[in-house]
């Protein structure tokens, strides 16, 4: 019975963040992921690790197995144990733990300390950030509504960066550092998009002028999935606005039965306007 009451005490603690120790928790645990992520950064600067090396290293370990506790304790609490190892957040937490202990067995293995990185994202659930996450379901949604379109316009900046690249070849050729199509592909790529390495330049006018409408044009092009993914956005938040009937509430979720204000069946609504 002590041990239930234990468990379900270490559950509060953990898995809920809207109680003072979940908070409490939730703060130290964030402290520790920022903490570990500034170690993995730091120590990969060779004049830093000179110094400091032993240091970070003895830091490292003491995190890990502070984070070691932390997911065994989760496994222990869990209702469902599996459930949670074969989670995202679960997964994420394994991957965290796992380089500094294949570092012990296989030389090299400490490379991939990097995964670490990962748990970041740990940050997000600590914050509780329901509405940006809500807010990222919502563009996920368009993304993939607008899937279609994006998938054409990628095809047509494809096509488009073939025959600008194919152009480009011919009009400033090897002497210019445009020794075949495939590399003037690449420089049309990196100049539609507007990151403009800088490695490859043309040097005639006509050239110049080539990649100077290349240029302007990529900016356009920037602006269109932008504008898909926002159209997308707004035309499902049209379709899903529900005023109701009686009271004339209009701020409901997009998935809302009935209203918030006065509790009418919003469904009566969507029958009259179909």
């Amino acid at each position: 019975m002590d041990l239930e009451k234990t468990k379900n005490r270490f559950y509060e603690t953990i898995f809920e963040a809207d109680t003072r120790k979940g908070k409490l928790f939730d703060e130290v645990l964030m402290v520790l992921i920022v903490l570990s992520i500034l170690v993995v950064i730091f120590g990969s600067v060779n004049s830093i690790n000179q110094k400091i090396g032993l240091f970070l290293r003895i830091l490292e370990w003491v995190i890990t197995v502070l984070f070691t506790i932390e997911y065994a304790t989760r496994i222990w609490v869990s209702p469902n144990p599996f459930r949670y190892i074969f989670s995202f957040y679960g997964l994420i937490d394994l991957l965290a733990l796992l380089p500094n202990y294949l570092g012990i067995f296989l030389p090299g293995a400490q490379n991939l300390i990097v995964i670490r990185g990962l748990r970041v994202m740990r940050i997000f659930r600590i914050l509780k950030l329901s509405r940006y996450t809500s807010a990222g379901r919502i563009i996920l949604n368009a993304l993939w509504n607008s899937r279609e379109k994006i998938t054409v316009f990628i095809i047509f900046v494809i096509i488009l960066a073939v025959i600008i690249g194919t152009f480009m070849f011919l009009i400033e050729g090897p002497e210019s550092g445009f020794k075949d199509i495939p590399t003037s592909i690449y420089w049309a790529i990196v100049t539609l998009t507007t990151v403009g390495y800088g490695d490859l330049s043309p040097t005639t006018h006509f050239g110049q002028m080539l990649s100077s409408f290349v240029m302007i044009l990529g900016y356009s092009i920037l602006a269109v999935p932008t504008g898909i993914v926002t159209a997308n956005i707004i035309g499902k938040h049209h379709s899903n606005t529900q005023v109701c009937s009686k009271c004339m509430y209009d701020k409901h979720d997009d998935d809302a039965l009935y209203c918030k204000r006065c509790g009418t069946s919003l469904e009566v609504k969507k029958n009259i306007t179909r």
